[in-house]
């Protein structure tokens, strides 16, 4: 739900998602109290105004830019020249793991270095990364990034 606001346009998806959202959320009888918390999420997501305003948010932003994987890429052929597409098929596996005891929580990527080279990922990724350590403090965790068995962040 937090990206129907691409229906509409890309371009500030999340707002319009928002709105989008409340609609459907009050039609289906939602408590105003839960649509406000979750609209507030999607209205915070996007990279350009994400900020983890509540724990839902946090939570939102977390599992958006950590989605990074093969299978988002829907034209094999822009691979060449587009690098998100690139970036995105060049990952061979992706995994997101909760530690609640060590208060981490860990994106662990395995890319193909042939495909795309791990720098090119963090040229379209870094912001979004950082995000991801925004988000997780403020669920009082710590983020971790891991590449190719390297840890990065």
């Amino acid at each position: 739900m937090h990206d129907i606001g691409n229906l509409v346009n890309r371009h500030d998806h999340a707002q319009t998602g928002a709105v989008m959202a409340f609609r459907i959320l009050d039609k289906m009888g939602m408590d105003p109290s839960d649509i406000a918390v979750v609209i507030t999420a999607i209205g915070h997501h996007d990279d350009s105004t994400a900020f983890p305003v509540n724990a839902v948010a946090a939570a939102l932003i977390l599992a958006d830019k950590t989605d990074v994987r093969r299978s988002r890429v829907r034209n094999m052929e822009t691979i060449n020249f587009d690098i998100h597409d690139r970036v995105n098929y060049a990952v061979e596996h992706s995994q997101v793991d909760l530690d609640s005891v060590e208060k981490t929580i860990t994106l662990t990527l395995t890319i193909n270095s042939e495909v795309s080279a791990v720098m090119d990922y963090f040229e379209i990724f870094l912001g979004r990364m950082l995000l991801c350590r925004k988000a997780a403090e403020f669920l009082e965790l710590r983020f971790r990034l891991m590449i190719n068995g390297l840890a990065l962040l």
